[in-house]
């Protein structure tokens, strides 16, 4: 009986099943490398710092008792004074001072630090890209003590500390959402005549404005965070509470301030993540 010739790429497994994955030289040495490194540079610097591992079992207990002994209860009386609550209110203020000041300030360093959108590619994207870069680099609470060295004590410090942060924040993003946009309705609008202000107000902020507004509610999210400690070091607010219970060794003072500030992050987080929702349905 004559049989029909079987295909080659037909085996009782099914078509093309015979296919071997082997090492590929060199991308499997590279990736076995890399673990390798990490794993080693990781033991490293575990025995370098002397991080003592074997304690880290009992640490939680201790913590506990700790806790217990000394911060419960909270004197959560304390936390509604008066006095107490407009700190909490002026916290509020700076919060939202700082992010609206580094917001506008950010979408001009957004513009001309995107490549794509940037008036001077040579002069203009690298400045802006510094400036946006250096503000974000220092972090908040080193803005706070070098305005406070600057100012004094104050709301004013605490306000211009969070508008650097939020400046270089919210500019860093900025910029990548107006490089990530259709050059298509950009090109069109150039070719016709348009202006640099005209393609950036008809041509790339209708493609970035629910971006931009997500971002801007996620900067006003992490300003309030921030804002909830830079008192700490002398710029007002929340924090300047807290310091001087800390250093009177107030303890249950101390996790009352430190309730209502998670209770504050997490209403501010509640409200972030509802206006985030209401932004996701006008895309």
């Amino acid at each position: 009986m004559n049989r029909p010739p079987q295909s080659p790429l037909v085996t009782p497994a099914g078509p093309s099943a015979c296919h071997w994955s082997r090492f590929k030289f060199p991308d499997s040495l590279i990736r076995y490398a890399s673990w390798i490194s990490v794993l080693v540079f990781l033991t490293y610097t575990v025995e370098y710092l002397d991080i003592p591992l074997d304690r880290l079992l009992g640490m939680f207990g201790r913590m506990g008792t700790t806790l217990s002994t000394r911060y419960y209860p909270p004197d959560i009386g304390y936390t509604l004074d008066v006095g107490y609550l407009s700190y909490v209110v002026d916290t509020i203020h700076m919060a939202f001072l700082g992010a609206i000041f580094g917001l506008i300030a950010s979408i001009p360093l957004a513009w001309f630090g995107s490549f794509n959108m940037s008036p001077s590619r040579r002069w203009l994207y690298p400045i802006a890209r510094l400036i946006t870069m250096s503000c974000r680099a220092v972090h908040e609470m080193i803005w706070a003590i070098l305005f406070v060295a600057i100012l004094g004590f104050g709301m004013l410090p605490g306000v211009l500390a969070l508008t650097f942060f939020c400046t270089g924040f919210a500019g860093k993003l900025f910029a990548e959402e107006i490089e990530a946009i259709d050059v298509g309705p950009v090109e069109a609008m150039r070719a016709s005549g348009a202006n640099q202000l005209q393609v950036m107000a008809f041509g790339v902020f209708p493609q970035v404005r629910v971006a931009f507004t997500g971002i801007a509610i996620y900067t006003w999210d992490v300003a309030f965070r921030a804002a909830t400690v830079v008192g700490f070091f002398g710029a007002g607010g929340m924090g300047w509470y807290l310091k001087r219970n800390i250093l009177q060794v107030e303890t249950e003072r101390v996790a009352a301030i430190l309730l209502s500030i998670i209770i504050l992050v997490l209403i501010s987080e509640i409200a972030s993540a509802w206006a985030r929702a209401k932004v996701m349905k006008m895309n």
